[in-house]
């Protein structure tokens, strides 16, 4: 069986998404909660990684038990009804395990359609970053989902920016490299807006994403409305494709993972079979240029 969970965190004190030794992740907190009630090993599988501090609203990922940890979970109800209650009901249990105010939580356990896939599926996903700048001033209640810059924004100039990267592009420059990792991607939006407390806001979406993209996006974005940046001066440092300095990677503290984007149930396998395909030529034809 495999399993659908709708996921959101507080990513102030988790070290990212995947599991790293000794260290405290999201993924590890939830396998730990799955193994706890459903026995043996489980593996997530998610729709996109999140670096250290980095939040989600809605992460998606799926798992899939085996025989043994489905009778497990069936079990529970006495081996009658149909497999979305026990699964729902999965979901009340994970939420009891991780506690009642705890920084991470299943809002939602289903019984994933035939072909889904978290990651390979997925057509876009949609990440928010918040900044504070001397219009909005500081609070301290928020300090751990916005980033504070000194000085007063001009967004017009961040648009004008943003909207010079969106479309397909190696952002090279603009990640930080991971081997046997494609680095280009399709920038479907990047907007700016300051919503009705003065927050500035950005809404960045993507095919996918690569290590610290946005973050690097953000702090380019950031240097051009403080003007430390000419608009002109993102784009041509996206196509030189060489990581520099003059691009900033912002605090994460800022950053929110708020949707995944899938196509409707019949394209799911066909949409995974797709972005397989892509990411292995895309990484071929990578190889072969070195």
């Amino acid at each position: 069986m495999r399993i659908r969970l709708d996921i959101a965190y507080d990513g102030s004190h988790f070290r990212g998404w995947g599991i790293q030794p000794g260290l405290r992740t999201v993924q590890g907190s939830l396998e730990g909660a799955l193994e706890r009630i459903l026995g043996g090993q489980t593996r997530l599988v998610v729709a996109g990684r999140t670096d250290a501090g980095v939040h989600a609203t809605g992460q998606v990922a799926h798992v899939d038990l085996d025989d043994k940890q489905t009778g497990r979970l069936r079990q529970r109800r006495g081996n009658q009804g149909e497999p979305a209650d026990a699964v729902t009901e999965l979901g009340h249990r994970l939420r009891g395990i991780l506690g009642s105010y705890a920084d991470v939580t299943v809002t939602r356990a289903s019984v994933a359609p035939d072909g889904f896939d978290a990651r390979f599926s997925a057509i876009w996903r949609r990440y928010r970053y918040q900044i504070s700048d001397y219009v909005t001033g500081y609070d301290p209640l928020s300090r751990h989902d916005r980033t504070n810059v000194k000085g007063v924004l001009d967004l017009d100039a961040m648009n004008a920016a943003a909207s010079s990267l969106v479309g397909l592009h190696d952002f090279a420059a603009y990640c930080k490299p991971r081997e046997r990792a494609t680095t280009v991607r399709t920038l479907l939006n990047f907007e700016w807006e300051r919503d009705g407390d003065g927050v500035v806001v950005a809404a960045v979406r993507a095919d996918a994403f690569c290590h610290s993209m946005v973050r690097a996006l953000v702090g380019a974005c950031v240097s051009v409305g403080l003007g430390r940046m000419d608009v002109d001066d993102v784009a041509a440092l996206r196509d030189a494709r060489e990581r520099t300095s003059a691009i900033p990677v912002i605090a994460a503290r800022g950053l929110t993972f708020t949707e995944v984007g899938y196509p409707s149930n019949d394209l799911l396998a066909l949409r995974a079979e797709q972005t397989r395909a892509r990411r292995k030529l895309a990484i071929e034809q990578e190889q072969e240029q070195e």
